[in-house]
């Protein structure tokens, strides 16, 4: 299902030439999702009903000025039942944008905030590793206590200290 409604969004915005526009909207709705625990329940929660979320998200879409093409898709969304499976639906319209866009998504998650200079340096070494453009999805995980890991495509790299510390645990507990 998510994967209909991401083809859906994406076919409308390529043939109205708002790709980029739609997903600076869809970015700015997740990163709203990423930031607001409430929003969250509100997409998740089956206690609300469909026009109860329709107004919620109506009041968040307007004052967080996402209109157009990713608006109405979203309220659309919610108006058809299936705001549960949003996240799930804006992933797949970013790989689909990312696939029309010759990039590849790398998910990279890192013990600490990055700054802008070592993202920068992150996408260079894996736009050189890779030979294309590769859009970064970061996650910021302080269990990893430092390093990163980074997932592209099928392969994965762990470079965390936690990965190396659980690593010569394991090896001293076959030496004792």
């Amino acid at each position: 299902m998510a994967g209909r409604y991401a083809t859906a969004l994406f076919e409308l915005a390529l043939e109205a030439g708002m790709v980029d526009a739609v997903s600076a909207d869809i970015d700015r709705f997740e990163a709203l999702l990423s930031a607001s625990a409430d929003l969250l329940y509100l997409v998740r929660s089956p206690v609300y009903g469909s026009d109860e979320q329709l107004r919620a998200l109506t009041a968040v879409l307007e004052k967080a000025e996402i209109g157009g093409l990713a608006g109405n898709f979203l309220r659309t969304v919610t108006a058809n039942r299936r705001l549960f499976a949003v996240q799930d639906i804006l992933r797949a319209f970013r790989a689909r944008v990312a696939r029309h866009r010759g990039e590849i998504r790398a998910q990279v998650t890192v013990a600490e905030p990055l700054s802008e200079t070592h993202r920068a340096a992150l996408a260079a070494t894996l736009n050189s590793v890779t030979g294309k453009d590769v859009a970064i999805d970061l996650t910021v995980d302080p269990a990893l206590i430092g390093g990163l890991t980074v997932k592209l495509g099928s392969r994965m790299v762990d470079a965390s200290l936690r990965t190396k510390l659980n690593a010569i645990r394991h090896a001293m507990k076959e030496v004792g």
